[in-house]
């Protein structure tokens, strides 16, 4: 069983960042460890308050407690940071990889157009270092826009624009990239893949409800069906699925996350039949 390192904040309440990555990530079969980058007692989004404590001093102690110990990883997925673990990330990613280790990079920073509260206008500038290093890089398009030093455009593109952001985020340096968000008509919604050659794109029926959280649910997905063999575009249409699946499945009372634990036995099946086990 190959072993993924998943570096992002956990947030105690809201079924976002690694409280999704950690059974998502083992729903595909592969061993998911995490390195809290922060503790919130519950995420941002519709709450009144939170409690937040910065685990950026405990990093360096863990990365040389990995040293010591010989702990090392065939891949790692990065979700939710801070621009000061930049540099921390780099170096765990470096020094704690296995050979040919995959390096997924969800650069949560942004969405509708605006960066989250709390990231500086420079924050993209910043998270593009990681990017640079992806293996595949899923970002949505106001973040793939950022990254590019663009003003974000979420309505009334063409496949042209699609092709010039992915391309824009792949010169960067990431191998692969993924786009979320994309459509080209009100009733879909979907993502682009785009491997340096070719952009394949996938969709599913536009769902009236948004949630939080949907996004780290796709990009856990994603990385634990490429770790299970699924090219990126196999692995993005598996991660749509399971994110639709988990929408369908939330109680409308249930308005912080979604509840991707009922849909989990869709990606264990789906897996299972593709690797005919």
């Amino acid at each position: 069983m190959k072993r993924l390192l998943t570096i992002q904040d956990v947030s105690c309440v809201g079924q976002c960042s690694a409280t999704v990555a950690l059974p998502v990530v083992s729903a595909c079969g592969v061993e998911c460890a995490v390195l809290p980058s922060a503790v919130l007692s519950n995420h941002t989004g519709g709450f009144k308050s939170w409690s937040f404590c910065d685990l950026t001093p405990e990093m360096p102690k863990i990365e040389a407690e990995w040293r010591k110990n010989g702990v090392s990883f065939d891949a790692f997925y990065t979700g939710y940071v801070c621009a000061n673990q930049i540099d921390p990330i780099l170096s765990i990613t470096s020094s704690a990889a296995k050979p040919g280790a995959l390096k997924f990079v969800d650069p949560a920073m942004a969405d509708d157009g605006r960066l989250y509260a709390g990231f500086g206008a420079d924050f993209p500038r910043k998270m593009a270092r990681l990017v640079r290093v992806a293996d595949y890089a899923l970002p949505n398009f106001t973040e793939a826009a950022l990254l590019l030093g663009e003003k974000p455009v979420l309505a009334g593109y063409d496949e042209a624009y699609v092709e010039h952001v992915v391309k824009g985020v792949h010169a960067l340096g990431a191998k692969n990239v993924v786009l979320t968000g994309v459509s080209f008509k009100p009733d879909e919604l979907g993502s682009a893949v785009y491997d340096g050659r070719e952009v394949v794109y996938d969709f599913n029926p536009r769902l009236k409800r948004q949630s939080h959280g949907t996004g780290d649910v796709f990009a856990a997905c994603f990385a634990g069906a490429v770790m299970r063999g699924l090219s990126a575009a196999a692995a993005a249409a598996l991660a749509a699925d399971l994110v639709c699946a988990a929408i369908e499945a939330t109680p409308d009372d249930h308005w912080y996350g979604v509840s991707f634990e009922a849909a989990l036995p869709l990606v264990v099946q789906r897996l299972s039949e593709a690797k005919g086990t």
